[in-house]
């Protein structure tokens, strides 16, 4: 791997933890979901995985080793690759959205189930269904977020990433 790609992967993880922190007032409004979307689309899914992993392991730093850093292990590569393959096919903001979309509203389950894991089915449930407001929150302020913002913000970052080739 070349160093501009290092740090290009280093820019692309503080970014997103800066876009998480300056949004974090806002419960389950994040732009994360999007600029990953994005990052997978711009730069490919090799780098857009390691992203991932840096991001995830940078949360770990600023908020605690806890049962959640499984969750966000998993699921900020899966989203990864499911836009790896839907890039693959097209480059319309609706699917993304859509996708998006998906992903906000089972945020909440995915981690339930990782919870169910360590304390019980029981508490997965109650832990789901008490988050199910943040969920449709989440999935609903994604699919906005993504309609709107994916192709500025797309265009953004290819001409930047062209600049930094």
């Amino acid at each position: 791997m070349k160093v501009r790609d290092l740090v290009l992967i280093a820019i692309l993880s503080a970014t997103l933890t800066a876009s998480k922190m300056a949004l974090s007032f806002v419960p389950n409004v994040e732009i994360v979901t999007l600029l990953f979307i994005i990052y997978t689309a711009v730069f490919g899914f090799k780098k857009a995985i390691l992203v991932s992993i840096i991001f995830s392991t940078t949360e770990i730093f600023l908020w605690g080793f806890n049962t959640w850093l499984i969750g966000y292990y998993l699921i900020w590569p899966i989203l990864v690759v499911i836009t790896s393959i839907i890039s693959n096919k097209t480059q319309n903001e609706y699917i993304y959205a859509f996708l998006a979309g998906i992903f906000g509203l089972s945020f909440g389950l995915f981690f339930a189930l990782t919870e169910s894991v360590f304390y019980g089915v029981g508490y997965g449930i109650t832990y789901w269904i008490r988050g199910l407001l943040f969920d449709i929150i989440h999935g609903f302020s994604n699919f906005i977020l993504v309609l709107i913002l994916f192709k500025p913000i797309k265009n953004i970052i290819e001409k930047q990433g062209a600049r930094f080739n």
